[in-house]
Protein backbone atom coordinates (compact mmCIF):
# COMPACT_ATOMS: atom_id res chain seq x y z
CA UNK A 1 0.00 0.00 0.00
CA UNK A 2 1.53 3.39 -1.05
CA UNK A 3 0.23 6.69 1.01
CA UNK A 4 0.06 9.31 -1.74
CA UNK A 5 0.61 12.49 0.68
CA UNK A 6 3.70 12.93 2.49
CA UNK A 7 3.40 14.69 5.98
CA UNK A 8 4.62 18.18 4.56
CA UNK A 9 2.42 20.90 6.48
CA UNK A 10 0.02 20.78 9.70
CA UNK A 11 -2.47 20.40 7.13
CA UNK A 12 -1.16 17.56 6.05
CA UNK A 13 -0.81 16.32 9.49
CA UNK A 14 -4.62 16.51 10.47
CA UNK A 15 -5.11 13.72 7.60
CA UNK A 16 -2.30 11.42 9.36
CA UNK A 17 -4.24 8.21 10.45
CA UNK A 18 -3.06 5.46 13.45
CA UNK A 19 -2.92 2.25 13.04
CA UNK A 20 -2.44 0.77 16.69
CA UNK A 21 -1.62 -3.10 16.95
CA UNK A 22 -1.40 -5.08 19.60
CA UNK A 23 -3.66 -2.28 20.92
CA UNK A 24 -4.44 -4.10 24.31
CA UNK A 25 -7.31 -1.58 25.59
CA UNK A 26 -6.05 1.67 24.08
CA UNK A 27 -3.41 3.14 26.81
CA UNK A 28 -1.07 4.13 23.55
CA UNK A 29 -3.84 4.85 20.88
CA UNK A 30 -4.89 6.94 23.76
CA UNK A 31 -2.09 8.93 24.09
CA UNK A 32 -1.84 9.29 20.11
CA UNK A 33 -5.69 10.24 20.60
CA UNK A 34 -4.84 12.98 23.34
CA UNK A 35 -2.56 14.87 20.85
CA UNK A 36 -5.16 15.21 18.44
CA UNK A 37 -4.41 12.38 15.80
CA UNK A 38 -7.30 10.19 14.47
CA UNK A 39 -7.12 6.70 15.31
CA UNK A 40 -8.03 4.87 12.27
CA UNK A 41 -7.93 1.13 13.11
CA UNK A 42 -6.55 -1.18 15.61
CA UNK A 43 -6.00 -4.85 16.07
CA UNK A 44 -5.95 -7.05 19.93
CA UNK A 45 -6.07 -10.62 20.29
CA UNK A 46 -8.21 -9.98 23.58
CA UNK A 47 -11.66 -9.36 22.76
CA UNK A 48 -12.30 -7.59 26.41
CA UNK A 49 -9.65 -5.72 25.76
CA UNK A 50 -10.49 -4.57 22.03
CA UNK A 51 -13.48 -4.14 23.46
CA UNK A 52 -12.52 -1.69 25.78
CA UNK A 53 -10.39 0.22 23.38
CA UNK A 54 -13.09 0.24 20.77
CA UNK A 55 -15.71 2.02 23.26
CA UNK A 56 -13.31 4.91 24.47
CA UNK A 57 -12.19 5.48 21.10
CA UNK A 58 -14.69 5.59 19.09
CA UNK A 59 -18.53 4.06 20.35
CA UNK A 60 -18.78 6.62 22.86
CA UNK A 61 -17.84 9.12 20.49
CA UNK A 62 -20.48 8.15 18.14
CA UNK A 63 -18.05 6.86 15.34
CA UNK A 64 -19.22 3.20 13.35
CA UNK A 65 -15.78 0.95 14.02
CA UNK A 66 -14.23 -1.00 15.89
CA UNK A 67 -10.41 -2.78 17.03
CA UNK A 68 -10.06 -5.74 14.49
CA UNK A 69 -10.18 -8.79 17.40
CA UNK A 70 -7.74 -11.51 15.69
CA UNK A 71 -4.46 -13.00 15.91
CA UNK A 72 -1.92 -10.72 13.82
CA UNK A 73 -0.38 -14.22 12.00
CA UNK A 74 -3.75 -14.49 10.42
CA UNK A 75 -4.13 -10.60 9.55
CA UNK A 76 -2.85 -9.08 6.26
CA UNK A 77 -2.16 -5.20 5.67
CA UNK A 78 -5.11 -4.62 3.15
CA UNK A 79 -7.97 -5.91 5.45
CA UNK A 80 -7.18 -2.58 7.45
CA UNK A 81 -10.40 -0.19 6.24
CA UNK A 82 -7.78 2.71 5.66
CA UNK A 83 -7.99 5.87 3.69
CA UNK A 84 -5.16 4.79 0.94
CA UNK A 85 -5.10 8.77 0.12
CA UNK A 86 -3.42 9.66 3.58
CA UNK A 87 -0.28 8.54 4.97
CA UNK A 88 -0.16 7.04 8.36
CA UNK A 89 1.68 6.07 11.48
CA UNK A 90 1.81 2.77 12.86
CA UNK A 91 2.08 1.96 16.52
CA UNK A 92 2.27 -0.78 19.16
CA UNK A 93 3.64 -3.19 21.73
CA UNK A 94 4.24 -6.63 21.12
CA UNK A 95 3.61 -8.82 23.78
CA UNK A 96 6.35 -8.57 26.28
CA UNK A 97 6.11 -11.91 28.42
CA UNK A 98 8.73 -13.76 26.71
CA UNK A 99 11.30 -11.04 27.65
CA UNK A 100 10.24 -9.72 31.22
CA UNK A 101 11.14 -11.66 34.89
CA UNK A 102 7.38 -12.51 35.84
CA UNK A 103 6.60 -13.21 32.49
CA UNK A 104 9.63 -15.59 31.75
CA UNK A 105 9.29 -17.75 35.66
CA UNK A 106 5.61 -18.02 34.93
CA UNK A 107 5.88 -19.67 31.38
CA UNK A 108 9.18 -21.85 32.31
CA UNK A 109 6.90 -23.34 34.84
CA UNK A 110 4.58 -24.19 31.61
CA UNK A 111 7.63 -26.35 29.69
CA UNK A 112 10.54 -25.49 28.03
CA UNK A 113 8.67 -26.28 24.77
CA UNK A 114 7.00 -22.53 25.77
CA UNK A 115 10.11 -20.90 27.25
CA UNK A 116 12.92 -18.75 25.63
CA UNK A 117 13.80 -19.18 22.50
CA UNK A 118 10.57 -21.87 21.75
CA UNK A 119 8.29 -19.26 22.69
CA UNK A 120 6.61 -17.44 19.37
CA UNK A 121 5.88 -14.38 21.36
CA UNK A 122 9.22 -13.20 21.58
CA UNK A 123 8.93 -12.53 17.71
CA UNK A 124 5.82 -11.57 17.12
CA UNK A 125 7.36 -7.99 16.50
CA UNK A 126 8.36 -9.40 13.15
CA UNK A 127 4.79 -9.38 12.24
CA UNK A 128 4.02 -6.14 13.40
CA UNK A 129 7.15 -4.67 11.02
CA UNK A 130 5.22 -6.92 8.44
CA UNK A 131 2.35 -4.82 8.75
CA UNK A 132 3.72 -1.35 9.52
CA UNK A 133 5.83 -1.78 5.98
CA UNK A 134 3.14 -3.11 3.76
CA UNK A 135 1.37 -0.21 5.24
CA UNK A 136 3.73 1.97 4.00
CA UNK A 137 3.85 3.74 7.29
CA UNK A 138 5.38 7.21 7.16
CA UNK A 139 6.94 6.59 11.16
CA UNK A 140 6.77 3.41 13.31
CA UNK A 141 6.32 3.52 17.15
CA UNK A 142 6.87 0.14 18.95
CA UNK A 143 6.55 -0.09 22.83
CA UNK A 144 8.18 -3.22 24.92
CA UNK A 145 9.84 -3.94 28.31
CA UNK A 146 13.58 -2.92 28.98
CA UNK A 147 14.62 -7.17 29.55
CA UNK A 148 13.83 -6.75 25.78
CA UNK A 149 17.54 -5.29 25.31
CA UNK A 150 18.82 -8.92 26.47
CA UNK A 151 16.24 -11.86 25.62
CA UNK A 152 19.08 -15.00 25.38
CA UNK A 153 21.51 -12.46 23.98
CA UNK A 154 19.43 -10.57 21.45
CA UNK A 155 19.09 -7.16 21.61
CA UNK A 156 15.09 -6.93 20.21
CA UNK A 157 14.67 -3.39 20.15
CA UNK A 158 18.15 -2.56 18.51
CA UNK A 159 17.22 -5.85 15.89
CA UNK A 160 13.93 -3.89 15.11
CA UNK A 161 15.71 -0.90 14.36
CA UNK A 162 18.01 -2.98 12.09
CA UNK A 163 15.23 -4.17 9.98
CA UNK A 164 13.86 -0.45 9.51
CA UNK A 165 16.88 0.84 8.49
CA UNK A 166 17.28 -1.68 5.85
CA UNK A 167 13.69 -0.98 4.84
CA UNK A 168 13.85 2.50 4.29
CA UNK A 169 13.54 4.32 7.93
CA UNK A 170 15.57 6.42 10.19
CA UNK A 171 15.29 4.06 13.89
CA UNK A 172 16.37 4.90 17.19
CA UNK A 173 15.53 3.41 20.73
CA UNK A 174 15.27 4.62 24.00
CA UNK A 175 13.84 4.28 27.46
CA UNK A 176 11.76 6.54 28.98
CA UNK A 177 9.96 6.62 32.29
CA UNK A 178 6.58 7.49 32.49
CA UNK A 179 7.05 9.14 35.37
CA UNK A 180 8.99 11.77 33.55
CA UNK A 181 5.92 12.41 31.67
CA UNK A 182 3.54 13.40 34.32
CA UNK A 183 2.08 9.81 34.97
CA UNK A 184 2.40 9.42 38.71
CA UNK A 185 4.21 5.64 38.65
CA UNK A 186 7.73 4.94 37.97
CA UNK A 187 7.34 2.84 34.86
CA UNK A 188 10.56 2.18 32.44
CA UNK A 189 9.50 1.05 28.94
CA UNK A 190 11.72 0.64 25.72
CA UNK A 191 10.23 3.24 22.62
CA UNK A 192 11.50 2.49 18.70
CA UNK A 193 11.11 5.29 16.88
CA UNK A 194 11.44 5.58 13.29
CA UNK A 195 10.64 8.02 10.56
CA UNK A 196 10.90 7.55 6.65
CA UNK A 197 14.57 8.45 4.99
CA UNK A 198 12.82 11.24 3.17
CA UNK A 199 10.68 12.29 5.99
CA UNK A 200 13.97 13.01 7.81
CA UNK A 201 15.14 11.70 10.41
CA UNK A 202 14.24 11.03 14.38
CA UNK A 203 15.96 14.99 15.13
CA UNK A 204 13.36 15.51 18.54
CA UNK A 205 12.75 13.01 21.61
CA UNK A 206 10.41 12.99 23.83
CA UNK A 207 10.77 15.96 26.20
CA UNK A 208 9.58 15.18 29.57
CA UNK A 209 7.25 17.21 31.62
CA UNK A 210 8.31 16.30 35.26
CA UNK A 211 11.29 15.83 37.15
CA UNK A 212 12.62 13.38 39.46
CA UNK A 213 13.62 14.57 42.74
CA UNK A 214 17.33 13.81 42.05
CA UNK A 215 17.35 16.79 39.23
CA UNK A 216 17.62 16.70 35.73
CA UNK A 217 21.28 15.51 35.74
CA UNK A 218 22.38 14.66 32.02
CA UNK A 219 25.36 12.87 33.36
CA UNK A 220 23.35 10.59 35.50
CA UNK A 221 21.35 9.91 32.66
CA UNK A 222 24.57 9.12 30.58
CA UNK A 223 26.04 6.71 33.47
CA UNK A 224 22.93 4.77 33.85
CA UNK A 225 22.82 4.03 30.19
CA UNK A 226 26.30 4.02 29.27
CA UNK A 227 26.29 0.45 28.38
CA UNK A 228 23.56 1.07 26.01
CA UNK A 229 25.23 3.64 24.39
CA UNK A 230 27.34 0.89 22.37
CA UNK A 231 24.62 0.21 20.30
CA UNK A 232 24.02 1.80 16.84
CA UNK A 233 20.77 2.85 17.22
CA UNK A 234 20.14 3.51 21.49
CA UNK A 235 19.53 7.49 21.84
CA UNK A 236 20.05 8.63 25.50
CA UNK A 237 16.87 10.15 26.51
CA UNK A 238 16.26 13.88 27.29
CA UNK A 239 15.78 15.61 30.39
CA UNK A 240 13.18 18.13 31.75
CA UNK A 241 13.89 21.90 31.29
CA UNK A 242 14.73 23.64 33.99
CA UNK A 243 11.91 24.96 36.40
CA UNK A 244 9.73 21.38 35.61
CA UNK A 245 7.27 20.22 38.25
CA UNK A 246 8.15 17.36 40.33
CA UNK A 247 6.79 13.66 39.93
CA UNK A 248 3.16 13.50 40.51
CA UNK A 249 2.49 10.94 43.46
CA UNK A 250 0.27 8.51 44.62
CA UNK A 251 -1.34 11.46 46.67
CA UNK A 252 -1.64 14.08 43.50
CA UNK A 253 -3.29 11.49 41.76
CA UNK A 254 -5.72 9.44 43.94
CA UNK A 255 -6.97 12.06 46.86
CA UNK A 256 -9.80 13.14 45.18
CA UNK A 257 -11.49 9.48 44.53
CA UNK A 258 -14.25 8.61 46.44
CA UNK A 259 -13.31 6.95 50.17
CA UNK A 260 -14.60 3.34 49.67
CA UNK A 261 -13.25 1.66 52.80
CA UNK A 262 -11.99 3.47 56.23
CA UNK A 263 -11.44 0.66 58.15
CA UNK A 264 -10.48 -2.46 58.41
CA UNK A 265 -14.24 -3.06 60.18
CA UNK A 266 -15.57 -1.34 57.22
CA UNK A 267 -18.71 -3.09 55.30
CA UNK A 268 -17.24 -4.47 52.04
CA UNK A 269 -19.60 -2.93 48.92
CA UNK A 270 -18.80 -4.48 45.46
CA UNK A 271 -19.90 -2.45 43.21
CA UNK A 272 -20.35 -2.39 39.77
CA UNK A 273 -18.09 -1.52 37.35
CA UNK A 274 -20.19 1.20 35.86
CA UNK A 275 -21.93 2.42 39.26
CA UNK A 276 -20.92 6.22 39.74
CA UNK A 277 -19.53 8.01 43.13
CA UNK A 278 -19.18 11.34 44.26
CA UNK A 279 -15.69 12.61 44.25
CA UNK A 280 -14.61 13.59 48.11
CA UNK A 281 -12.91 17.08 46.99
CA UNK A 282 -12.96 19.12 44.01
CA UNK A 283 -9.63 18.80 42.12
CA UNK A 284 -6.99 20.35 44.21
CA UNK A 285 -3.82 20.27 41.63
CA UNK A 286 -3.24 19.66 38.40
CA UNK A 287 -3.28 16.42 37.58
CA UNK A 288 -6.50 15.74 39.15
CA UNK A 289 -7.77 18.46 37.01
CA UNK A 290 -6.71 16.53 33.42
CA UNK A 291 -7.94 13.55 34.91
CA UNK A 292 -11.79 14.87 35.42
CA UNK A 293 -11.63 17.03 32.77
CA UNK A 294 -14.63 17.98 30.30
CA UNK A 295 -15.60 19.69 27.15
CA UNK A 296 -16.55 23.53 27.96
CA UNK A 297 -13.59 23.75 30.95
CA UNK A 298 -15.77 21.74 33.38
CA UNK A 299 -15.01 18.89 35.71
CA UNK A 300 -16.78 15.64 36.26
CA UNK A 301 -18.49 15.75 39.89
CA UNK A 302 -18.79 11.36 39.35
CA UNK A 303 -16.46 9.00 38.60
CA UNK A 304 -17.23 4.86 37.97
CA UNK A 305 -14.65 2.12 38.48
CA UNK A 306 -14.97 1.92 42.43
CA UNK A 307 -14.56 -1.57 42.80
CA UNK A 308 -12.12 -3.57 44.66
CA UNK A 309 -11.21 -6.97 46.09
CA UNK A 310 -12.65 -8.68 49.11
CA UNK A 311 -9.97 -9.98 50.96
CA UNK A 312 -11.31 -10.35 54.57
CA UNK A 313 -8.49 -11.86 56.12
CA UNK A 314 -6.22 -9.29 54.56
CA UNK A 315 -7.71 -6.06 55.60
CA UNK A 316 -6.63 -5.66 59.29
CA UNK A 317 -3.17 -6.32 58.19
CA UNK A 318 -3.66 -3.95 55.46
CA UNK A 319 -4.78 -1.65 57.86
CA UNK A 320 -0.74 -1.95 60.22
CA UNK A 321 1.11 -1.73 57.35
CA UNK A 322 3.20 0.99 56.92
CA UNK A 323 4.37 3.00 53.63
CA UNK A 324 7.07 0.63 51.61
CA UNK A 325 6.64 -2.00 53.55
CA UNK A 326 6.07 -5.70 52.04
CA UNK A 327 5.23 -9.44 52.70
CA UNK A 328 7.31 -9.78 55.37
CA UNK A 329 6.36 -6.91 56.90
CA UNK A 330 2.46 -8.31 56.26
CA UNK A 331 3.98 -11.79 58.01
CA UNK A 332 5.27 -10.37 61.13
CA UNK A 333 1.98 -8.03 61.57
CA UNK A 334 -0.26 -11.09 60.83
CA UNK A 335 1.39 -13.35 63.43
CA UNK A 336 1.06 -10.19 66.06
CA UNK A 337 -2.65 -10.44 65.41
CA UNK A 338 -2.90 -14.18 65.45
CA UNK A 339 -0.92 -14.79 69.10
CA UNK A 340 -3.18 -11.63 70.39
CA UNK A 341 -6.51 -13.33 69.55
CA UNK A 342 -5.08 -16.82 70.72
CA UNK A 343 -4.36 -15.48 73.98
CA UNK A 344 -7.65 -13.06 73.34
CA UNK A 345 -9.44 -16.83 72.83
CA UNK A 346 -7.11 -19.36 75.31
CA UNK A 347 -6.07 -21.10 72.64
CA UNK A 348 -2.75 -22.56 72.17
CA UNK A 349 -0.82 -24.92 70.08
CA UNK A 350 -1.31 -28.01 71.50
CA UNK A 351 -5.22 -27.81 70.80
CA UNK A 352 -3.58 -28.05 66.99
CA UNK A 353 -6.65 -28.59 64.94
CA UNK A 354 -8.37 -25.13 66.77
CA UNK A 355 -5.10 -23.18 66.22
CA UNK A 356 -4.44 -23.84 62.43
CA UNK A 357 -8.05 -23.44 61.79
CA UNK A 358 -7.82 -20.11 63.52
CA UNK A 359 -3.99 -19.30 62.04
CA UNK A 360 -5.93 -19.87 58.55
CA UNK A 361 -8.00 -17.17 59.26
CA UNK A 362 -5.24 -14.75 60.07
CA UNK A 363 -1.95 -15.82 58.49
CA UNK A 364 -1.43 -15.93 55.04
CA UNK A 365 -0.09 -19.14 53.42
CA UNK A 366 2.36 -17.69 51.14
CA UNK A 367 6.58 -18.83 51.40
CA UNK A 368 7.93 -16.08 53.22
CA UNK A 369 11.52 -16.62 51.27
CA UNK A 370 10.39 -15.99 48.30
CA UNK A 371 7.14 -13.36 48.26
CA UNK A 372 8.78 -10.24 49.36
CA UNK A 373 7.69 -8.28 46.14
CA UNK A 374 4.24 -9.28 45.78
CA UNK A 375 2.81 -7.61 48.95
CA UNK A 376 3.53 -3.60 49.07
CA UNK A 377 1.83 -0.66 50.54
CA UNK A 378 2.44 2.65 48.29
CA UNK A 379 3.67 5.74 49.46
CA UNK A 380 1.42 8.65 49.19
CA UNK A 381 4.44 11.00 48.72
CA UNK A 382 6.23 9.28 45.85
CA UNK A 383 4.63 7.51 42.78
CA UNK A 384 3.55 4.26 42.34
CA UNK A 385 5.79 1.29 41.47
CA UNK A 386 5.21 -0.46 38.14
CA UNK A 387 1.56 -1.88 37.71
CA UNK A 388 1.57 -5.18 35.93
CA UNK A 389 -0.56 -7.36 34.25
CA UNK A 390 -1.12 -9.69 37.85
CA UNK A 391 -3.42 -6.91 39.12
CA UNK A 392 -5.97 -9.23 37.13
CA UNK A 393 -5.50 -11.48 39.61
CA UNK A 394 -4.83 -9.95 43.07
CA UNK A 395 -4.08 -6.36 43.83
CA UNK A 396 -1.41 -6.99 46.70
CA UNK A 397 1.13 -5.56 45.17
CA UNK A 398 -0.61 -2.27 45.28
CA UNK A 399 -2.05 -1.90 48.85
CA UNK A 400 -4.01 1.49 49.37
CA UNK A 401 -1.71 4.15 51.13
CA UNK A 402 -4.29 5.51 53.56
CA UNK A 403 -7.22 2.67 53.26
CA UNK A 404 -6.91 -0.93 54.19
CA UNK A 405 -7.36 -2.45 50.92
CA UNK A 406 -6.21 -3.14 47.73
CA UNK A 407 -6.17 -0.22 44.76
CA UNK A 408 -9.65 -0.24 43.05
CA UNK A 409 -9.99 -0.01 39.19
CA UNK A 410 -10.21 3.66 38.66
CA UNK A 411 -7.39 3.91 41.29
CA UNK A 412 -5.24 1.87 39.28
CA UNK A 413 -6.37 3.93 36.07
CA UNK A 414 -5.20 7.24 37.97
CA UNK A 415 -1.57 5.59 38.44
CA UNK A 416 -1.42 4.66 34.41
CA UNK A 417 -2.57 8.39 33.71
CA UNK A 418 -5.99 7.13 32.40
CA UNK A 419 -8.72 10.03 32.49
CA UNK A 420 -11.87 9.12 34.48
CA UNK A 421 -13.91 9.09 31.17
CA UNK A 422 -12.16 6.45 30.20
CA UNK A 423 -14.72 3.56 30.84
CA UNK A 424 -14.09 -0.29 31.71
CA UNK A 425 -16.96 -1.99 31.01
CA UNK A 426 -15.75 -5.29 31.66
CA UNK A 427 -15.57 -7.59 34.92
CA UNK A 428 -12.99 -6.15 37.72
CA UNK A 429 -10.26 -8.81 36.85
CA UNK A 430 -10.51 -7.87 33.26
CA UNK A 431 -10.14 -4.24 33.64
CA UNK A 432 -7.14 -4.89 36.16
CA UNK A 433 -5.47 -6.78 34.09
CA UNK A 434 -5.70 -4.58 30.85
CA UNK A 435 -4.60 -1.11 33.05
CA UNK A 436 -1.57 -3.63 34.16
CA UNK A 437 -0.74 -4.15 30.53
CA UNK A 438 -1.32 -0.88 28.88
CA UNK A 439 1.42 1.99 27.88
CA UNK A 440 0.06 5.27 30.10
CA UNK A 441 -1.49 7.69 28.21
CA UNK A 442 0.38 10.55 29.39
CA UNK A 443 4.08 8.76 28.33
CA UNK A 444 2.43 7.79 24.55
CA UNK A 445 1.29 11.54 24.16
CA UNK A 446 5.01 12.73 25.04
CA UNK A 447 5.92 10.08 22.31
CA UNK A 448 3.38 11.61 20.06
CA UNK A 449 4.68 14.83 19.89
CA UNK A 450 7.85 13.66 19.35
CA UNK A 451 6.90 11.95 16.59
CA UNK A 452 4.70 14.78 14.94
CA UNK A 453 7.40 17.43 15.63
CA UNK A 454 10.01 14.97 13.41
CA UNK A 455 7.94 14.21 10.91
CA UNK A 456 7.17 18.49 10.25
CA UNK A 457 10.65 19.33 10.63
CA UNK A 458 11.81 16.30 8.42
CA UNK A 459 10.22 18.20 5.19
CA UNK A 460 10.82 21.79 5.91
Amino acid sequence: MKQKEAIKTVAALNSLQVVDLFSGCGGLSYGFHLEGLKISAGLEINEQAAYTASYNLYWKNGLNKEHMCRDINTVDASEFQLNTSSPLITIGGPPCQAYSRIGKSKIRSLGEDRFGLNDKRAFLYKQFLRIALNLDSQAVVMENVPESVNFFGINIPETVCEILEKNGYNPVWTILNAADFGVPQTRERVFVMAVKKNAGTISFMPEPTHVSPEGNDPGKIYCKYRKMTEYKHFRLPSVASEGSPGWVTVKDAISDLPALFPEAGSKYVLHNMTTKMPYQTPPVNDYQRQMRSLPGNQYSNEVDGNCFRKTVRDFRIFEKMKAGQDYRDAYRIANELFNRECQYRNININDRETYEKLKKEFVPPYDLTKFHGKWKKLSSNKPSHTLVAHLGTDTYSHIHPWEPRGISVREAARLQSFPDDFTFNVSMSSAFKQIGNAVPPFLSRGVAKAIIKNLLQGQK
